[in-house]
Order: structure tokens, then C-alpha cells, then sequence
């Protein structure tokens, strides 16, 4: 945006009350002082959001201001225009208007994108204003889906680029011309792109499978020519430091990875399998909000409880759930909130989840008998004030962890269980003794995650006989009173009709009267003194409630339900 048309921008803004003079002028002076564009300046410090400025730019021009969000354009009319140039002008081909293309441009006061994008594709160019912060991830998902039918030997534009880096294999002279790392890259890519967890690459008889998890669901990527696979698990095992010479036992490692701005610490494990070695790489991304425990969707009264109990000098502190359930996020995403320069903050894992600065981080190596309890025991020598132990699996693990709690620690852990009561049988199967559960246990939250109805496809759903008396289960005669809805399936969610995940939670703190249950009366007594306390706040009702309020299906919510035993 040329200097004239970055006070045009300030002054509507202005003229529409968003904006103050005081605050444009400061604006402007910080433009001059980073050379950013004057739009990102003022979202950056707060002053308005890229959907205020778009929506403001369009109703000053008269134009129409489309919502990238809920908008499906055609791919044929995307690649019209190129992909370079889309990313160059912050431009997209959106629709054919007879002789004209209407393009969304996200800054539709750019005299010259506009002029430049009309004689690049050689017609009359009509304009919409859309939102950067949509207009991105827009260009990603449909410049990508162009590229899926040419082969993954195509070279990416940002091949040489050093926005790309393989990690140990980055700086190694012409390794960026090798195919199988081009499919990697590919691979790496449109994981991150795409919001998976997890990337797996199984052979098969024929053929190399490659599935991405995306929302705690497989779903498959593309299927690549067998023998590719020796060469794939090799290059895997390079970047990870692995024992390339060995294909007959299980390996794990690890190595970093930097996509663009995002530094992803990838986890790698390989098994030798019928036809070949099977690998799963977990991508962690550590510029990700993901240890922001307000962003988990804790109900606002629960987290203040939780943080509350965070303040504790000591004690234990449980997270509960099946795998997969985000306990590991909730657990570090707690450390990171505790995280200061007056306490020893430790965590014994296996291996080390998130990396978190001035965190002293220690790791098991069952190879070499470093089992979590023995690093534990030493882990208390250290005279840690926070000690975060990745899981409680076994009775020593979890006797340590009580005698630590006892003795003046805070802890934090995980715990294989059901819901929030079974934490506490859990604890009594591994051979605690009831009495030291009921004194050093603070609390137990357990968690679940459940899929989000995708916000591009969403639509009014009819209920299913079955879905309808699961729901009137928890919300009584109110289910005929509310709208339901599911997604259809669009681009914008793979067809899968969701899009994201939000944690589900119940709290059970260990009160006075709770720890004389646990440690007087049978467990029948105490579950029953367990549920009452957390009448109207537990998995079930949380679930449903967000099913309720149209945020996820009532599917989603019985099939989680049928994980938690009813």
C-alpha cells in the first residue's frame, strides 16, 4: 500500500468511530519505525481486528466484504490466477461475472495489485474486500488442493527457500534434489497446513500408505509406490538419529523441524511390520498456543478452581483420561503458568513432551533402566519446589509420587482412567494404601476432547430416535426446544464436517468429607459422594451441553460417551 493510501485507511477508520486520531498517528509513526503495512500495525497493537478493517474498507468503497470462512470458490477460477502473484498482492480469484473476474484483495485500496492483477490475467477485474487472517490459510488449502494431482516430485516453491528446513538434513549440499525428501517436505507441509497431530506411513502389499491425524481421526493422504518405502524409512531414520542399520527392533527419536515461522519438534517411532517398517511421526509445535490453559476450553469457574489449587505448596495433582485425550497439554500448559525465576520446576518424562524454557527436563531410557521411578528418586535430590511426572503406571511410580506429595512438593501427573473417581481406584489398584491416597491427592481432573462442528459447513440437523433419548438423558424435556446441527463436509474440513477439537472436563477435588470416604467406606460409597459433588459438571453433561449449543453434534458427544463406559 502506497503512503497516500495508508492515511486513506486511517481516515476511514476514523470516519467510521473505530478509530481515534490519537491512535492513527501513533499507528502510523510505528508503520514508519517497522516498515509493516499500516493495517497489521493496528492489529498488532490492539486497535482493531483485520475483520473490522476489511469490513470498514468495504462499506467506504462500496464494496462487498466476503467471508472467507463460509465462501467456496471453484479451483479453476483460483488458478487463474498464479500462485505467486495471488501471495504477492494478498489477492484471490474467487468467481467468474461474464467478461469479468471478481477477486478478493485484502487491501482493495491497492490501485496497483488491482492494475496488476488485471493485466496478468488479461480481464476486467471486479473487487471484494476480504481478511488477511482468512485470506492465508485460504491460499494454502486451495493452491495446495491444485497441486495434489501433479506428482510430489514437482518441485515446491519454497524448495530453496530458508523458510523450509529439514532439520539435520537442512544443511547437507544437494540433499533438497533428492524425491524422497521432496516427498517429505510435501508431507511435512500439508500436515501443518492441515492441524495433524500425527503422520503415519504403513506399507502395505502394493503400496505405501500415508494418513494424516487430523481431530483424533486417521484419514488417509495419498498411497505412493512401495518401493519407495526402504528409502523413506531410511531418510526418517537419518533425520532422527536412529540406527539405520537396524530394521528388526522398535526405535524412537526425535529431531527438529522449522516450516516457515512454525519450529516443530517432531517424535518419531518405527516397527518393523508384515511388509516393511511402519513409522509414526507426532509433530509438536512449539510456537503454538497449545499451553495456554484458558484456550482449552475449561468452563471458566473449573479453571479458576484448578488454578487455584496450582497455588498449592504441595501435594498431588492428577489429570486423567485415555490416550489421546490432550492430558499432556493440560499438564505442561499448568507447569507453564508455574513457571518462574523463585521456584525448581522438574519434569521426569518419556519422552519430554514440550520444551519449555528454565524448566530442568529429565528423560527415562528404559534401555539403560532408567526407569520414571529411578529418575524420579533423583528428580527429589535436586530440591525441586514443582515436579511434573509425565505418567503414574506402576505401584512404585505412584508410591514415589505420594511420599514426594507428602513431603512438601507440588506434583503433577497423568493417570490412565476413566473419569475422575476411577483416578482414585486406579490409585488403590497400583497398591497405594487408601489412607495416603486420601491425604496427598489435592484433586483429579479428568478430560476428554470432542470434535467442533465445522463452522463453513454447518447446517440444521434432525436428531436420530437414539440420539434424541441420550440427550433427554441429560437435559430432560428441552431437547425438542433447541436447533441441532451437523456439517455436510466441505474443503474447509476434508469433508469430514468438523473442524477442531475442544476439551471436555470434570473436577474432583478432595475435600474433607471425600478423603473420609476414600479412606473409611467402600468404594460404592464414595462414587456415590464423588458424583454428587460433581452433579450438572461432569464429562457428560459438559458434552452435551456443547451439542446443546451447537458446537458439536450429538454424535460426536454419544461416541465420546461410549469411550467413558456411560
Amino acid at each position: 500500500m502506497a503512503g497516500s493510501d495508508q492515511v486513506r485507511l486511517g481516515e476511514i477508520l476514523v470516519q467510521q468511530k473505530l478509530l481515534s486520531e490519537e491512535q492513527l498517528e501513533f499507528c502510523l509513526e510505528e508503520q514508519k519505525r517497522t516498515g509493516h503495512r499500516l493495517g497489521m500495525t493496528l492489529v498488532e497493537n490492539g486497535f482493531a481486528t483485520e475483520e473490522q478493517i476489511s469490513g470498514a474498507i468495504a462499506k467506504q468503497l462500496n464494496l462487498p466484504y466476503i467471508n472467507l470462512k463460509f465462501y467456496h470458490p471453484n479451483l479453476d477460477i483460483v488458478g487463474l490466477l498464479p500462485e505467486t502473484q495471488a501471495r504477492r498482492f494478498g489477492a484471490i480469484a474467487l468467481e467468474e461475472r461474464g467478461d469479468a473476474l471478481l477477486i478478493g484483495l485484502a487491501d482493495p485500496t491497492d490501485v496497483f495489485a488491482s492494475e496488476e492483477i488485471a493485466r496478468l490475467t488479461k480481464r476486467r477485474i471486479e473487487l471484494a474486500a476480504v481478511s488477511q487472517c482468512e485470506l492465508w490459510p485460504t491460499i494454502d488449502r486451495l493452491y495446495r488442493s491444485i497441486e495434489e494431482n501433479a506428482s510430489f516430485t514437482h518441485e515446491p516453491e519454497h524448495a530453496l527457500d530458508d523458510s523450509y528446513d529439514l532439520g539435520p538434513l537442512g544443511g547437507v549440499p544437494g540433499i533438497e534434489e533428492a524425491p524422497i525428501v521432496k516427498l517429505l517436505r510435501s508431507l511435512f507441509d500439508t500436515a501443518m497446513q492441515e492441524r495433524a497431530s500425527d503422520i503415519h506411513i504403513d506399507p502395505q502389499e502394493g503400496h505405501l500408505q500415508i494418513r494424516f491425524r487430523i481431530d483424533g481421526v486417521l484419514h488417509t493422504q495419498t498411497e505412493v509406490d512401495i518401493a519407495l518405502a526402504q528409502a523413506l524409512a531410511l531418510r526418517v531414520k537419518l533425520m532422527s538419529g536412529l540406527d539405520i542399520s537396524e530394521s528388526r527392533l522398535p526405535q524412537e527419536g526425535r529431531f527438529p523441524l522449522k516450516i516457515g515461522q512454525h519450529q516443530i519438534d517432531v517424535r518419531t517411532s518405527t516397527m518393523l511390520t508384515r511388509y516393511g517398517e511402519s513409522i509414526v511421526m507426532r509433530l509438536l509445535n512449539r510456537n503454538d498456543d497449545t499451553l495456554k490453559l484458558d484456550s482449552f476450553g475449561m468452563p471458566p469457574s473449573m479453571l479458576k478452581r484448578f488454578r487455584a489449587l496450582l497455588r498449592c505448596q504441595s501435594g498431588l495433582l492428577l489429570v486423567a483420561g485415555p490416550a489421546f485425550s490432550g492430558k499432556s497439554a493440560t499438564l505442561y500448559g499448568a507447569l507453564a503458568e508455574l513457571s518462574s525465576k523463585e521456584r525448581k520446576l522438574l519434569t521426569v518424562d518419556n519422552p519430554v513432551g514440550y520444551r519449555l524454557p528454565g524448566v530442568v527436563q529429565a528423560q527415562v531410557n528404559e534401555k539403560i533402566e532408567l526407569s520414571f521411578a529411578k529418575v524420579l528418586k533423583v528428580a527429589l535430590r535436586q530440591d525441586p519446589d514443582v515436579v511434573l511426572l509425565g505418567e503414574i503406571g506402576n505401584q512404585e511410580a505412584a508410591q514415589i509420587s505420594m511420599q514426594a506429595a507428602l513431603a512438601g512438593r507440588l506434583v503433577l501427573s497423568s493417570l490412565n482412567a476413566n473419569d475422575a473417581a476411577g483416578a482414585v481406584f486406579r490409585l488403590q489398584d497400583l497398591g497405594v494404601p487408601r489412607h495416603t491416597v486420601a491425604t496427598s491427592l489435592l484433586a483429579v481432573l479428568a478430560q476428554r476432547l470432542v470434535r467442533l462442528i465445522c463452522e463453513s459447513c454447518a447446517e440444521p440437523y434432525t436428531l436420530k430416535p437414539a440420539e434424541q433419548e441420550w440427550l433427554k438423558a441429560e437435559v430432560g424435556e428441552t431437547v425438542e426446544y433447541h436447533i441441532y446441527l451437523h456439517g455436510r463436509g466441505c474443503e474447509h474440513c476434508n469433508g469430514t464436517g468438523y473442524r477442531g477439537r475442544t476439551g471436555v472436563y470434570e473436577m474432583l477435588e478432595m475435600t474433607e468429607a471425600l478423603a473420609y470416604a476414600a479412606s473409611h467406606y467402600d468404594p460404592a460409597h464414595f462414587k456415590k459422594a464423588a458424583h454428587a459433588q460433581m452433579a450438572g459438571h461432569t464429562l457428560r453433561s459438559q458434552a452435551a451441553a456443547l451439542a446443546v449449543a451447537g458446537k458439536t453434534t450429538v454424535s460426536e458427544a454419544m461416541r465420546s460417551d461410549n469411550h467413558w463406559g456411560g
